[in-house]
C-alpha cells in the first residue's frame, strides 16, 4: 500500500509505515504523478483533491485532518468511487478559545463589557455550538442561526439571519463554504449584508475566507457600517489583502483551530478512518506526546477585579490573540510559514487554576469553561 501524507500533519510520522510505503509532501508538491499509484491521501486544506489530481490514480480513500472539506471535490470522488472523510469537531474547542480571547481583547480595546451584549452565532455545528456556550457563560445574549439545523429540529432555538443583522452587537461566522444551493454561503457577507446591519456590529470570521466579500468588508469598515472586524480566514490565502489587514482590529493567519489539541484530534480521526477503511487494526489510535506549554498552572488573584476581568485573565494566559495579530502584521508575506511553524497552544482543560479572592460563582464559571481548579 502507498500513503501520501501532508508533511505538516503532526504526530503521524511512523504510524502507517508498518502497513506500506509512506510519502510525506507539502500540499503544492502533491501532484498527479505522485498520487498516481497511491492508495490513500491524508491531507489538509492546502491540497486540492479534484479530478486534475485524482484522475487515472489508484487512490481509494482521502482523509482530511480538518473540519472543512471544500478542498475535496466530493462530486468527482463519488463518480470515481473514491471515499473520503473529514474530522468534524476536531478543533472546535480551539476555535472556542480563539473567540473567547478575541472577545476579551475587543472589550478591552473598545471599552465595553461583554455581559449583556448580543452576539449572533451564524452556523451552529460543533464549533458554533461551543462558541455559543462560552458566550452564554460570559453573560452574553446569544442568537443562533443555522438553517439546515432549523429545518431538521424546528424553529424554537434558532432565529433568522435578518434578526441577527438587526439585533446583534457582535456577529461570529462558523459556517462551511457552500458555493451553491439552498444553503449557499459564498460571499454571504456581501455589500447587502453589511448595509442591512442595524447596530454597526463587530464581525468575526474564523470559518472560511470566501464567506465574506473582501471589497465589501473594506467598504463596511471605511463607511462605519461595522464597528470592527476580526479576520482569521481570508479570501485568496495566502495572498491576503494588505489594505484589509491594515483596517481590521485583529488579524491572524488562519490559526483559530491550531491548538495542539485540535491538531492531535484531527490526526487521530484521520488515522482511525484510514484504519477502518483498509482494515489496519488501529481503529482506536490516538496521537501521543502532545506538547505542553512551559507552565500549565495559573495563579489567579481576583482581589478588586470584576468577574469579567478574572475570566479575561484566565483565558488570555492560555491564549492571547494579540500575539498572532502582531506576527501577521509584521510578516504578512509569511502567512504560510506562520501557520506551518505555529507555536504550542493548548486548550483550557490542560490548565489548572490556583485562585484566591475569587468567589464560588466565578470559580464555577471558570470550571465550566474547562479549566481544572486546584
Amino acid at each position: 500500500m502507498k500513503f501520501i501524507i501532508d508533511d505538516k500533519i503532526p504526530y503521524i510520522h511512523g504510524v502507517l509505515e508498518p502497513f506500506g510505503e509512506v510519502v510525506y509532501l507539502s500540499g503544492p508538491k502533491t501532484t498527479p504523478e505522485i498520487v498516481k499509484d497511491a492508495d490513500a491521501i491524508i491531507t489538509r486544506t492546502r491540497t486540492i483533491c479534484n479530478q486534475h489530481l485524482l484522475e487515472d490514480s489508484s487512490v481509494k480513500f482521502i482523509a482530511t485532518s480538518t473540519i472543512g472539506y471544500d478542498h475535496i471535490d466530493t462530486d468527482y470522488c463519488a463518480k470515481a468511487g473514491i471515499q473520503w472523510t473529514n474530522a468534524p469537531g476536531c478543533n472546535s474547542k480551539s476555535v472556542e478559545q480563539y473567540i473567547a480571547s478575541a472577545l476579551f481583547v475587543l472589550a478591552q480595546k473598545k471599552g465595553f463589557h461583554l455581559k449583556g451584549k448580543t452576539i449572533g452565532v451564524v452556523g451552529v455545528g460543533q464549533v458554533g455550538s461551543k462558541v455559543a456556550h462560552v458566550c452564554e457563560l460570559l453573560g452574553m445574549k446569544v442568537l443562533l442561526n443555522d438553517p439546515p439545523r432549523e429545518r431538521a429540529e424546528g424553529t424554537e432555538q434558532f432565529c433568522s439571519l435578518s434578526q441577527i443583522m438587526e439585533e446583534a452587537d457582535i456577529i461570529t461566522l462558523h459556517i462551511p463554504l457552500n458555493m451553491q444551493g439552498e444553503d449557499a454561503t459564498y460571499h454571504l457577507a456581501d455589500a447587502h449584508f453589511f448595509k442591512a446591519l442595524e447596530r454597526q456590529p463587530i464581525v468575526i470570521n474564523s470559518c472560511r475566507g470566501e464567506v465574506f466579500d473582501t471589497l465589501s468588508a473594506k467598504s463596511a469598515l471605511k463607511d462605519g457600517l461595522i464597528s470592527g472586524l476580526v479576520v482569521d480566514c481570508w479570501e485568496n490565502e495566502p495572498s491576503i489583502d494588505k489594505e484589509l489587514l491594515e483596517l481590521v482590529d485583529l488579524a491572524t493567519p488562519h490559526i483559530a483551530g491550531y491548538s495542539k489539541d485540535g491538531k492531535a484530534n484531527g490526526t487521530s480521526m484521520s488515522i482511525q478512518a484510514v484504519s477502518r477503511f483498509f482494515g489496519l487494526g488501529i481503529d482506536h489510535w490516538q496521537a501521543q506526546q502532545v506538547e505542553l506549554p512551559k507552565n500549565t498552572h495559573i495563579e489567579l488573584d481576583g482581589l478588586n477585579l470584576s468577574e469579567e476581568e478574572i475570566l479575561s485573565k484566565a483565558v488570555l494566559v492560555t491564549y492571547d490573540i494579540r500575539t498572532d495579530d502582531a506576527a501577521l502584521r509584521i510578516n504578512p508575506k509569511q502567512f504560510e510559514k506562520l501557520r506551518g511553524d505555529y507555536p504550542v497552544r493548548r486548550e483550557f482543560p490542560v490548565y489548572t487554576i490556583h485562585a484566591k479572592n475569587v468567589n464560588r460563582v466565578t470559580l464555577e464559571t471558570i470550571k465550566e469553561l474547562g479549566f481544572e481548579i486546584a
